[in-house]
């Protein structure tokens, strides 16, 4: 088990986990590291603080205790000793201090969280149980496997409470960034650090210009004679202050990072041409930015030239809710030209300014974690990857481990080429001495050791391996985000929007966006001309969103891309055709109704007394049907005395299933005797109605 496991079931923090740990002899532990077996039982008898007996004893007293509620009460696995010997810890008792229950807070049973595809071996040894018994309840539940074979979700969601929990299954990437999770701080440790920019915007708006501007007028870099090696981030100087660039080849790669979990950015640039003004990827790239919740600053570039209309750019952005500062909004607008080097420090100056109203610290010593931005394999260097720090300080030769590779960092390397032994918050560098070549976008972390590193990352790749196994990505189709929808995950329907002209885009979009409805929407997350890209999908997976193309096709590789990771791809070429299509679509998100049907009605003429059955009312059918079973309602001068069901029906001595109107029958009402003469019997069925918007 590890530590930040057991510390969620203890409900206390990783933090205070590992410094009862290390008083208890275990030193040099992290979050993710493995708690010593013979230390669990004392940490959940002491709820999670430090006992000063030896092991051994400890051991030995605290296997005679019931555990804490989050698992069932099992049998020792220690034979406990003779009583004499069982001191009980005063310090166990006064920590534990809750009601030593099998339920989880509310009464009810406990969850018990098991990452997909576990085994029946894996389930036993976190319940508490033997690996026997879990086969046994699996058998009487007509699933037949062997203590190590992997599981489905859904045979997981079956058994677990069969064993007495609620599951909660989760995927190796959540259990994942679980670990990565940042613990508590103290504030006084924390200091301002680098904004981390990444440029956005359409195709030969002058982004790469931009950055290579930037880079030579740095003073440091122009020192260092330029760039000499390109590592897909670096770092300039301005006024004693640092600002980290992400050069990536677009915004796919900015939404890719965020569908792996990954928040590196602190700021946005948009870059658009004054003489070209906003184009399909200028929107894109802000739907992005927006979608991963940062800033964006504009840089309107190319203002040298005499087409050059930056007041249209303003214009066009502000219909897009980017509302200039100058004009009473809140977004920085800053004219520029790469080519002419003209405004590149007041755009670094506001970039600055943008990042001091963030008030981005972080922590700068400790062990170091950050993202890795790319990753290649280098003939000459092995696999090597573009890590950016973002807490504590990376050193060589510290150990580090990213998703399911690990290394020892062997050197370090600047945007110059230049060797670093240590780099901090917010610094961006090329680390050599991998095991394999990383994922960019995985979180890089520090462990203790070599040793440790690997053993992560072999576990993670089993995870891995096991999830893929028993379920790898179904189509992320429209039935099954209706299904999820049903689940309340999700309380609007997210679409992507294509179309050949920008009028279609608007007409298709605002027909959507006002289909009725006040338990769900359409939320259009972005909407576009020209064909469906591989941008497009990317962001549909990243948002669980599927796409919409209205006389576009998606090209080769985004169809590829889109059958890969699962996204919906609709595509149609008429305008009412799809509107009719997410119509019925939400219409199918709605609980379906309830409609009251009356059946038939009768008046009570006689009343009989019936050993066993008690009042039994003679009546006459009035209309309809009465129907054996049905719900009924008995009605006593306008006023419904019951509301039950029809428990007995008889035609003179025969019981009978339905009685229709001109006829008598005896009456029986479940549960009630105070039945009198003149009473009318409406007899009636409560069906489902589907709703529709």
């Amino acid at each position: 088990m590890r530590i930040h496991e057991l510390a969620k079931e203890l409900a206390v923090k990783s933090k205070d986990l590992t410094e009862a740990l290390a008083e208890m002899g275990y030193q040099g532990l992290t979050a993710s590291s493995s708690v010593p077996d013979e230390a669990v039982p004392r940490l959940r008898a002491s709820g999670g603080k430090a006992s000063g007996k030896p092991v051994e004893a400890t051991v030995e007293t605290v296997s005679t205790r019931p555990r804490k509620a989050v698992e069932p009460v099992a049998e020792p696995a220690v034979v406990a000793e003779p009583e004499a010997e069982l001191e009980p810890e005063p310090q166990a008792e006064v920590e534990v201090g809750e009601p030593e229950t099998n339920g989880g807070p509310t009464g009810g049973p406990a969850v018990l969280r098991i990452h997909r595809g576990s085994t029946p071996q894996e389930i036993a040894d976190r319940a508490g149980l033997s690996a026997a018994e879990v086969v046994k309840a699996l058998f009487q539940l007509g699933e037949m496997a062997s203590a190590t074979q992997s599981l489905s979700d859904e045979t997981i969601s079956v058994l677990l409470p069969q064993l007495g929990y609620e599951a909660e299954i989760i995927t190796p990437q959540e259990e994942e960034a679980e670990e990565d999770e940042p613990e508590e701080v103290d504030e006084s440790r924390l200091v301002t650090k680098a904004p981390v920019v990444t440029v956005m915007g359409h195709v030969d708006h002058g982004k790469s210009s931009i950055l290579d501007a930037i880079r030579e007028t740095d003073v440091v870099a122009g020192e260092a004679g330029g760039i000499t090696q390109h590592i897909g981030a670096y770092q300039v100087h301005h006024d004693g202050r640092e600002v980290t660039f992400i050069d990536t080849p677009g915004h796919e790669a900015f939404t890719a990072m965020r569908a792996r979990g990954a928040q590196v950015t602190d700021i946005a640039v948009l870059v658009v041409a004054a003489d070209d003004g906003v184009k399909p990827q200028t929107l894109e790239a802000i739907d992005h930015a927006r979608a991963a919740g940062v800033p964006i600053l504009v840089a309107v570039n190319k203002v040298d030239k005499p087409e050059a209309d930056p007041t249209r750019v303003r214009q066009q952005l502000s219909d897009r809710g980017l509302q200039p500062e100058e004009w009473g909004g809140e977004t920085v607008f800053v004219d520029v030209s790469a080519k002419a080097r003209t405004n590149l420090d007041q755009l670094v100056e506001m970039v600055l300014l943008v990042a001091d109203l963030q008030e981005l610290r972080a922590v700068p010593d400790g062990q170091a974690r950050g993202v890795a931005i790319e990753a290649h394999l280098d003939k000459g260097r092995g696999p090597t990857a573009t890590v950016l720090v973002q807490r504590g300080t990376l050193n060589v030769g510290d150990a580090v481990v990213s998703g399911t590779t690990f290394g020892r960092v062997r050197a370090m390397f600047d945007e110059h080429g230049q060797a670093v032994i240590a780099a901090g918050p917010a610094r961006p560098v090329q680390v050599l001495g991998w095991s394999a070549v990383p994922e960019a976008g995985d979180d890089v972390r520090v462990v203790s050791d070599e040793r440790e590193a690997k053993h992560i990352a072999q576990e993670r790749e089993a995870k891995h391996r096991a999830a893929d196994l028993i379920s790898s990505q179904q189509p992320r189709s429209l039935t099954e985000l209706l299904m999820r929808a049903a689940q309340e995950e999700i309380p609007e329907l997210p679409v992507i929007i294509k179309a050949d002209v920008q009028g279609s885009i608007e007409a298709l979009a605002d027909a959507l966006e006002k289909l009725p409805s006040d338990e769900v929407r359409v939320r259009v997350l972005h909407r576009g001309a020209g064909g469906i890209g591989e941008n497009d999908v990317t962001l549909a997976q990243a948002s669980n969103a599927i796409i919409i193309g209205f006389n576009v096709r998606p090209t080769a590789a985004a169809a590829e891309l889109a059958e890969k990771e699962g996204v919906d791809v609709r595509l149609y070429d008429v305008i009412y055709q799809a509107v009719d299509d997410i119509r019925s679509a939400l219409s199918g998100m709605l609980t379906p109704g309830e409609e009251t049907v009356e059946l038939g009605r009768a008046e009570v003429r006689t009343l009989f007394k019936v050993p066993r059955q008690g009042t039994i009312a003679g009546s006459y059918v009035l209309n309809g049907t009465i129907v054996r079973g049905a719900k009924a309602r008995l009605v006593r001068d306008g006023t419904i005395v019951h509301d039950g069901r029809i428990a007995s029906l008889r035609r003179f001595k025969d019981d009978v299933r339905d009685v229709a109107e001109g006829f008598e029958c005896g009456i029986g009402l479940e549960s009630f005797q105070d039945i009198k003469e003149g009473d009318l019997v409406e007899a009636y069925e409560v069906r489902e109605v589907e709703r529709s918007l």
